[in-house]
């Protein structure tokens, strides 16, 4: 499985491709699967996202998870403090960008 990952333009937030939109959450990413480049390449030129890529992942019960440990911090935040870490589908996530 492969998904694609960037940062917010605006706020330099990790975001995740949907399919649609991007998402703050790496639970609602989908398999790009060997359409990656393309929709990073789309989605880079359109000023939605900055360098986009594709990392391997994995689904298992928990969803959706990024196959490399550098990935999963990139997702999941700090791993020393986990009440610092971005909840899945926390309502208030985000709410700090400026």
């Amino acid at each position: 499985m492969k998904i694609l990952t960037g940062n917010d333009l605006k706020s330099g937030a990790v975001t995740w491709w949907t399919g649609v939109d991007w998402s703050l959450h790496v639970e609602e990413a989908v398999d790009v699967g060997d359409q990656a480049g393309s929709i990073a390449a789309r989605e880079e030129s359109a000023r939605r996202v900055n360098a986009p890529y594709a990392i391997d992942a994995e689904r298992d019960e928990r969803g959706v998870r990024p196959a490399h440990i550098k990935d999963r911090i990139r997702a999941l935040g700090p791993t020393v403090r986990p009440d610092l870490t971005l909840k899945p589908a926390d309502p208030k996530a985000g709410s700090w960008v400026i």
